[in-house]
């Protein structure tokens, strides 16, 4: 009777032991990503729009991820150097890249080689952000409002001046396409980067900037810049009081950066839907929310395909912008 019993014992032991043995391997791969620290390229310098929107993702993913979610700062050459960077590294999920309108649609029309192709090089894990553009002029300016602007740049063709931070960056875009749409000429008076441009702006040197609202922000809310147009369809939501320049009578003019979560070529597709799945979490939080908002920016709403053709459509509207201007890299 006893033999009876440790027989059984034997037999149901040895079974419950196989039976943990094989669920090792399918609870491993469960948890095969991720397993260690995550990296989201910026190639921009600290303290822009892309690196705090990627720095709150990053903290975001990585209370969904459950792994450390780090950013990186790649700066140079409008973001190529970065967007180059992430292109070439291993296609793992490990190291993902915060793309934006500019090194994504952008930088392939306007630089005549680029060392990494957007669309051959990267697939989109999910959109994240949309961020306007907003047009200022300094607030001893007699032009107080858009078709101030436009009154006065349809009086004296090619005599106002509008800075941007570079040839061929969103701000000089943006000008490009109102002269377009407007039938006017506008002076464009390229800077090399944000800051030296607002400075001048500020000091009256110039007449006008389509600016990033994060570092326009600081000046229009101490009363020395006055906004006079934001550049996306509708109005921003940090600064709701500012009409669009479709509002002011200019139809389909539209100025956008949309930003997106890209990962290298070759990613696994059971990767990019954890990836997926935690951006689309991540973006359901307040503190995301809150940090979009306060650099005048939303949540881009959509699909990873969604956010591809975007970047499609984007790339062929400023290809024609820029081709139409004649506009060249610096």
């Amino acid at each position: 009777m006893n033999s009876v019993k440790l027989s059984r014992r034997y037999w149901l032991c040895t079974v419950a032991g196989l039976a943990a043995v094989f669920a090792l391997p399918l609870a491993a791969h469960a948890k095969t990503y991720p397993i260690k620290p995550i990296k989201i390229i910026v190639p921009f310098a600290p303290g822009g729009g892309n690196d705090v929107f990627a720095r709150q993702l990053a903290t975001q993913l990585g209370l969904q991820l459950g792994v450390q979610v780090i950013v990186d700062n790649r700066a140079g050459a409008g973001g190529t150097v970065g967007t180059d960077a992430a292109a070439k590294s291993a296609a793992d999920g490990y190291t993902l890249l915060l793309g934006h309108t500019g090194t994504l649609a952008i930088n392939p029309v306007l630089y005549p080689k680029l060392p990494y192709d957007a669309r051959s090089s990267f697939v989109p894990v999910a959109p994240v952000a949309s961020a306007a553009l907003v047009l200022v002029v300094p607030a001893a300016s007699p032009i107080r409002s858009f078709s101030d602007l436009l009154a006065g740049a349809k009086a004296s063709p090619g005599k106002l001046t509008f800075a941007s931070s570079g040839n061929g960056t969103g701000g000089h875009l943006a000008g490009e396409l109102l002269e377009e749409l407007a039938n006017v000429r506008l002076l464009h008076v390229p800077y090399k980067g944000t800051a030296p441009a607002l400075t001048d702006l500020l000091g009256g040197q110039v007449d006008l900037m389509f600016s990033v609202i994060p570092s326009a922000l600081p000046h229009i809310d101490g009363g020395k810049l006055r906004a006079i147009a934001i550049t996306s369809v509708n109005r921003s939501v940090r600064l709701p009081n500012v009409p669009t320049v479709a509002e002011g009578g200019i139809k389909g003019y539209e100025s956008s950066l949309a930003y997106g979560l890209m990962a290298p070529k070759g990613t696994p597709d059971s990767v990019l839907k954890v990836l997926t799945a935690a951006v689309a979490k991540a973006s359901e939080t307040a503190a995301l929310r809150d940090a979009l908002k306060a650099e005048g920016a939303e949540r881009l709403s959509g699909s990873a395909a969604d956010f591809a053709a975007l970047m499609q459509a984007e790339s062929a509207k400023w290809g024609q912008v820029i081709n139409k201007a004649g506009i060249k890299p610096e």
